[in-house]
C-alpha cells in the first residue's frame, strides 16, 4: 500500500508519516510549508513542495505516485482569517480538496481520511458530543471544513472512493505551531518554557477535551485500514479545564506562575468535550496516552525541562 498525506510537513502529518513507516506503508507527502516544515518529516517519505489549489500539479503527483489512499491533513486553520477572508479559506479547504479528489479519481485512489473539524459544532446542544450533534458553523472555517465532508460522500456514491471523516478535538503535542488556533498547549509551553505568564481569557474554568497527537496519528492509521466509511470522533473525552492545565504545567516545570487572567473573547465556548464510543466500536481505536505523561513529553519538546 502507498498512502499520500497532505500537510504531511505539518503537525499531525508529520506524526502520521512517522507511523505509516513504521507500520511498513510506504508514504508521499505534499505540503506547501506555509507552516509545516520539511525537517518534521522523517527519512522514507517522497516529498512535495506544492499548493493543493494547484490541480496540474496534484494530478501531476498522483500520476507518478499512484497512492492507494490518501489522509487529507492540509488546511487552511485559522479561524479568524477564514472570518477576514472567507474566500481564500474556501479556495484552500475547498477547491483544494476537489482538486485532491479529482486527482485521486483519475488515478485509481481507493480512499480518503479527511480530518475534520469539532468547529462545525458550535455552541455544544448537549455534552458529550457524538457523530450525531447538531451543527452550528460560526465561521468560514467551520463551514469550509464541513463542506468538505459532503463531497467526500458524493465521490463514494458517484466513484466508489471510500471514506472516513475524523472529527478531531483539541489535538497537542510536539511541533505543534504556537500561532495556529486550538494550540493552546503550544501558547502555555511557549510561555513556561520562557518564565512567562501564560493568559487565561475568563476564569479559566472553561472545559476542553485535548487528544495526544501520537493517538491522532493512530486513528489515521486505523482509519485508513479499515473497510468501513462514515465520519468518527477522535477525542479522549477528558474533562480538562485551563486552570488545571496551568497548575499541570506548574508541576512539569517545577514552577509556580500565576496566569494571568483577561476578559472572555467573543464566541469562546465554555464547555466542549466528546465521546469516541463510535470509534471504538468500529475501529477498535482508544486513545493510549495518559494526558499528563503527553504533557510532559509536549513539554520536553519545548527544552528547559
Amino acid at each position: 500500500m502507498k498512502v499520500l498525506v497532505t500537510g504531511g510537513a505539518g503537525f499531525i502529518g508529520s506524526h502520521t508519516c512517522e507511523l505509516l513507516l513504521e507500520k511498513n506503508i510506504g508514504v508521499c507527502a505534499v505540503d506547501d510549508l506555509s507552516h509545516g516544515k520539511r525537517e518534521n518529516l522523517p527519512g522514507g517519505v517522497n516529498f512535495y513542495e506544492a499548493d493543493i489549489r494547484d490541480a496540474g500539479e496534484m494530478n501531476r503527483i498522483f500520476e507518478k505516485e499512484k497512492p492507494d489512499a490518501m489522509i487529507h491533513l492540509a488546511a487552511q486553520i485559522k479561524v479568524a482569517a477564514s472570518v477576514a477572508d472567507p474566500a481564500r479559506d474556501a479556495e484552500i479547504n475547498i477547491i483544494g480538496s476537489i482538486n485532491l479528489l479529482e486527482a485521486g479519481r483519475r488515478n485509481g485512489l481507493k480512499k480518503t481520511v479527511y480530518a475534520a473539524s469539532a468547529a462545525i459544532f458550535g455552541e455544544p446542544a448537549y455534552l458529550p458530543i457524538d457523530e450525531n450533534h447538531p451543527l452550528d458553523m460560526i465561521s468560514g472555517y467551520g463551514a469550509s471544513k464541513h463542506t468538505v465532508e459532503h463531497y467526500l460522500s458524493v465521490y463514494a456514491k458517484l466513484y466508489g472512493m471510500g471514506y472516513n471523516i475524523l472529527r478531531y478535538s483539541n489535538v497537542f503535542g510536539p511541533r505543534q505551531d504556537s500561532t495556529g488556533e486550538g494550540g493552546v498547549i503550544a501558547i502555555f509551553s511557549e510561555a513556561f518554557v520562557n518564565g512567562k505568564a501564560p493568559v487565561i481569557f475568563g476564569d479559566g474554568e472553561q472545559i476542553r477535551d485535548f487528544v495526544y497527537v501520537r493517538d491522532v496519528a493512530s486513528a489515521n492509521c486505523a482509519a485508513l485500514l479499515s473497510d468501513k466509511s462514515g465520519i468518527l470522533n477522535v477525542c479522549t473525552g477528558q474533562k480538562i479545564t485551563i486552570n488545571r492545565l496551568a497548575d499541570a504545567f506548574n508541576k512539569i516545570y517545577g514552577k509556580n506562575i500565576v496566569p494571568k487572567y483577561e476578559k472572555p473573547r467573543d464566541g469562546d465556548i465554555l464547555i466542549s468535550y466528546m465521546t469516541y464510543e463510535k470509534i471504538r466500536k468500529e475501529l477498535g481505536w482508544t486513545p493510549e496516552y495518559d494526558f499528563y505523561e503527553a504533557l510532559s513529553e509536549t513539554a520536553r519538546s519545548y527544552g528547559k525541562i
